[in-house]
């Protein structure tokens, strides 16, 4: 971080923004309605920096910002956006060009099969590299909750794509990886 940065979160924004975009499409599964969002997120960040605190972790407070964001949408339109076809989630990551197509066509179906909560662990989790502390913080809930969710969404794909205890599935995108990975490290 540049010495500028360090006195002016307002430099850094754009470096977090496509984080915030991938975790905007997680979550409305539309990219129009992302951008939108993440715009939003950035203009209510940018209106509010003096409630920042220096020193503290600005991704997960543009996190939070971007999940209150949408959450309060989702009250206000009292209904959600379905991506049956998963043709929004096909954005999210670039197809392997091996045989792994096949496989991440399945990963994207199971993936939407998931409810928001767990979804939105293995994003925050798996696919953004947060710590469960943060992703805990972000959400609202406590560690042990974000942990469980986790699980249970990492229990529920492997149920879903019928894997084995000790079968994998052969793709080639990290951040998908890291979201079946137990290690929840994402390597991006």
């Amino acid at each position: 971080m540049n010495v500028l940065a360090a006195s002016d979160p307002r430099e850094e924004l754009v470096e977090h923004l496509p984080a915030l975009r991938a975790f905007a499409i997680s979550l409305t599964r539309n990219p129009a309605t992302a951008d939108d969002m993440v715009q939003d997120t950035i203009v209510k960040a940018w209106t509010n920096i003096d409630k920042f605190q220096l020193g503290t972790n600005l991704r997960a407070w543009l996190f939070t910002i971007l999940r209150n964001t949408f959450y309060s949408s989702r009250r206000k339109l009292n209904r959600e956006v379905s991506d049956g076809e998963g043709v929004f989630t096909e954005t999210l990551a670039v197809k392997p060009s091996h045989d792994g197509n096949l496989q991440m066509t399945d990963f994207k179906k199971a993936f939407a099969l998931l409810n928001d909560e767990q979804r939105e662990a293995l994003v925050l989790v798996g696919a953004s590299g947060f710590s469960y502390e943060e992703a805990a913080e972000t959400c609202g809930v406590a560690v042990g909750t974000i942990k469980s969710r986790v699980n249970r969404g990492r229990a529920r794909l492997s149920e879903l794509l019928n894997l084995k205890d000790d079968e994998t599935l052969e793709l080639t995108d990290n951040a998908t990886m890291a979201v079946l990975s137990a290690s929840g490290a994402s390597p991006v």
